[in-house]
C-alpha cells in the first residue's frame, strides 16, 4: 500500500516535485545556517580551518576507508604519508604504531557512541557541526558544517559542505581545501554485505563483515546502510571538481568495486 507521500510524487509531475523538494531541503539549511556561522565554537573552527586552507599545496595524501581490504594493504608503507583517517579508523592504530595525520568523522552514530574515543585522539579532529552536542571540542577540533542536502563539491571547507552519503566525501573536499594536488584513496571498498534500504538504521547483530575489524560495527552498535548510489554521485563530483583545477584522485584500493577514480597499484606508490 502506498504512502501519502508516494500518492503525492505520482500525482505531481517530476519536475514540480524536484522543485518543492529542493525548496523544502533549502528551508531546513537554512535554518541551521545561523548556528553553524556564528556559535563560538565554530567561529574558532572557522578560524582554524582558515589557517590550513592550501597549506599541504602541491604535496599528496592517502584518504583511508575502512573496508576489509585494509587486512590485506600493507599500511606500514603509510609512515612519514599525510593521511586522513575515519570513524573507528584508530582501532587499528595499536597494530600500526602510528596513528593518521587527520581524523575525521561526520556521522551523529559514530560520534554519539565513541565521544570518548574520539576526544582521547591526539590527531587534529574535524567533526560534524551537526553533532556538537555530543562531543566537548578539544583544542584541536574543527566543526565543519556538514549537510546531507544540497548537492555540491566545496572547494573551501569553511563553508558548507555536503555529506554525499559518505565521509571519505568530506575528507576529498577537506584534502582539496588543504591543497593537497593528488589524493590516494584505500581501503574504499565501496561493497557491502548487509542489505537493507539506503540510510535505514540499523543494530548490529554480531561480528562486523563489512570493515576491516570485526568489532567495527560490532554487536548491538548502532549505524546506518550505506547508499553507494548517492556515493557514486559524490565521487564523480569530486573527479571532476580535482580534474578541472589540475588535480588528481587516484584509486590504490585492493579490491576495490569503485569505478570512478582511476585505478594504481598500491606498491608502486613507494
Amino acid at each position: 500500500m502506498l504512502t501519502i507521500r508516494e500518492n503525492l510524487k505520482r500525482m505531481i509531475p517530476a519536475p514540480a516535485w524536484r522543485a518543492a523538494s529542493n525548496l523544502r531541503y533549502a528551508a531546513g539549511r537554512a535554518v541551521l545556517w545561523p548556528a553553524a556561522t556564528f556559535h563560538p565554537w565554530r567561529r574558532k573552527s572557522i578560524r582554524r580551518l582558515a589557517a590550513m586552507k592550501d597549506n599541504h599545496r602541491g604535496q599528496r595524501c592517502f584518504i583511508i576507508g575502512n573496508g576489509p581490504s585494509l587486512q590485506r594493504t600493507d599500511l606500514s608503507l603509510l609512515r612519514g604519508e599525510f593521511t586522513f583517517g575515519m570513524n573507528r579508523i584508530y582501532l587499528i592504530f595499536p597494530e600500526l604504531g602510528f596513528s593518521t595525520t587527520y581524523y575525521l568523522s561526520v556521522n551523529s552514530l559514530v560520534i554519539e557512541q565513541c565521544a570518548e574515543d574520539i576526544r582521547a585522539l591526539a590527531a587534529p579532529k574535524f567533526l560534524s557541526w551537526r553533532s556538537h552536542a555530543l562531543i566537548q571540542p578539544t583544542e584541536d577540533t574543527s566543526f565543519l558544517h556538514t549537510t546531507y542536502t544540497g548537492p555540491k563539491f566545496s572547494l573551501d571547507a569553511r563553508g558548507r559542505i555536503w555529506e554525499g552519503a559518505t565521509v571519505t566525501y568530506v575528507a576529498l573536499q577537506l584534502a582539496y581545501h588543504m591543497g593537497f594536488a593528488q589524493v590516494i584513496l584505500i581501503g574504499v571498498d565501496h561493497g557491502y554485505s548487509t542489505q537493507g534500504r539506503p540510510n535505514t538504521t540499523v543494530v548490529s547483530q554480531g561480528s562486523d563483515p563489512d570493515h576491516f575489524d570485526a568489532n567495527y560495527f560490532g554487536k548491538g552498535f548502532r549505524w546506518q546502510i550505506p547508499d553507494l548510489e548517492t556515493s557514486e554521485r559524490a565521487y564523480r563530483m569530486a573527479h571532476e571538481a580535482y580534474k578541472k583545477f589540475g588535480r588528481r584522485v587516484l584509486d590504490a584500493t585492493i579490491g576495490g568495486k569503485l569505478n570512478v577514480f582511476p585505478k594504481v597499484d598500491y606498491e608502486t606508490l613507494f
